[in-house]
């Protein structure tokens, strides 16, 4: 079928002109007699013209631009130096008048096949670039653009479409290789956490077994530190699942929701233990915001940011967890009174697996931080560190009401 739609294409605007010689024929006072002797000479002359394009796009098939412009222009050329030669022959253009045009026609080929050499020109060096920048982008070069070819409106939308492309592909390479190094701190970063608990289960166990010891006292102590061992695993284990999670883009599918206190509350009992026995006071004011809806998961973020406060403040400080509801944000900040963050190290605590101070490791891979700014950035939140040396550190999570945010959007129909 596509083999065909060529030639009705060619014989429909043949035909199209052929029509227009009758009516302009008829127009200047022509007889019927005369339209008649003019179509026995137009009809043979519509098909003939018809074939010799047809053929003419079959035989251009592997030409090349200049090639298919300059056998155009040149066959409407002839097309018109021979109906003017039979139209000079039948009587119906003088001898002189057919001259005359005919030097004229010929003239207008010279200009024809020059547009043509000229435009063809254009076109092949508006190709031979989008050519060259592909050819670039499939040897990997992904920083190879074509940029503004000026090869007409049809080149320019296949350029900036090559280039859009090329930057999705840069972008989505720039993501996999993140993400593969990402891959790669986290095997490094969990093999070396993961050897300090499990030799020490090991030791300790292989001395139970061999009834290194056997005495209550030395088996209550070696049972405390293998459960305090266990749940470093535990936590490092819950920190890696979480994050794979945040990866599969669990957080933006969610629609569970809590009320702000309820989280709060989850959050500070996981910690209460451990500031109790730090002898710590830890202080929750939410200041009217008990209520607000959000997600459940923030409570990872409080427990999380609670955990890096207990575990870096000295004993008898204090933890405070701040909450502030306004018109167009949900902000939750955990402050202490601990030792401090430098400033060197402010722009990198949440960078996953950075430890300020490799001596005060404690349970977990250094995933803490990186989790909650994660999960608060899914969240379509904002999460900042302000601290000084000596003087404690603040951690304010912000939560904006936006449609992305499933606890702004439950805000909204909470205040709504």
């Amino acid at each position: 079928m596509k083999n065909w739609r060529a030639p009705v294409l060619l014989a429909a605007v043949a035909a199209v002109g052929a029509t227009g010689t009758f009516v302009v024929g008829a127009a200047t006072g022509m007889g019927s007699s005369e339209l008649r002797h003019l179509a026995a000479y137009v009809v043979p002359a519509l098909l003939v013209t018809v074939a010799a394009m047809w053929v003419t796009g079959r035989l251009l098939t592997r030409a090349s631009l200049a090639q298919r412009f300059v056998v155009v222009g040149a066959l409407g050329a002839a097309v018109a130096l021979a109906n003017l030669w039979v139209l000079s022959r039948q009587m119906f253009v003088s001898e002189h008048d057919a001259t005359l045009l005919g030097v004229l026609l010929l003239y207008s080929v010279g200009a024809g096949v020059g547009a043509a050499v000229v435009t063809a020109r254009s076109s092949a060096r508006a190709v031979r670039s989008l050519t060259a920048t592909a050819s670039a982008l499939g040897e990997g070069d992904l920083d190879a653009r074509a940029g503004q070819i000026e090869g007409g409106p049809e080149f320019d939308v296949l350029a900036a479409t090559l280039d859009d492309m090329a930057a999705r592909l840069q972008g989505a390479q720039e993501r996999e290789r993140q993400i593969e190094a990402t891959r790669r701190d986290l095997v490094t970063a969990v093999s070396h956490d993961l050897r300090t608990p499990l030799a020490s289960l090991r030791a300790m166990v292989e001395a139970i077994d061999e009834r290194v010891v056997d005495d209550p006292e030395s088996m209550r102590r070696y049972a405390q530190q293998m459960r305090r061992s266990v749940r470093q695993l535990g936590a490092m284990i819950d920190d890696l699942f979480e994050l794979a999670q945040l990866d599969a883009g669990a957080i933006e599918t969610e629609t569970r929701r809590a009320r702000l206190g309820e989280v709060v509350s989850s959050a500070v009992a996981t910690v209460g233990i451990q500031a109790e026995e730090k002898g710590l006071s830890l202080v929750a004011e939410l200041n009217g915001a008990d209520d607000a809806l959000c997600s459940p998961r923030l409570a990872r973020v409080i427990q999380n940011l609670l955990v890096n406060a207990v575990r870096h403040t000295p004993a008898d400080g204090s933890v405070r967890i701040e909450a502030r509801l306004a018109a167009d944000a949900l902000e939750v900040a955990v402050a202490d009174t601990g030792e401090g963050i430098a400033p060197q190290d402010l722009a990198r605590i949440f960078d996953p697996f950075f430890r300020a101070d490799p001596a005060r490791q404690g349970a977990g891979a250094g995933l803490g931080l990186a989790l909650a700014k994660r999960i608060v950035e899914a969240l379509g939140g904002e999460i900042s560190a302000e601290s000084e040396p000596s003087q404690g550190a603040r951690f304010a999570v912000t939560l904006p009401r936006s449609p992305r945010s499933p606890c702004a959007a439950a805000m909204g129909q909470l205040q709504n």
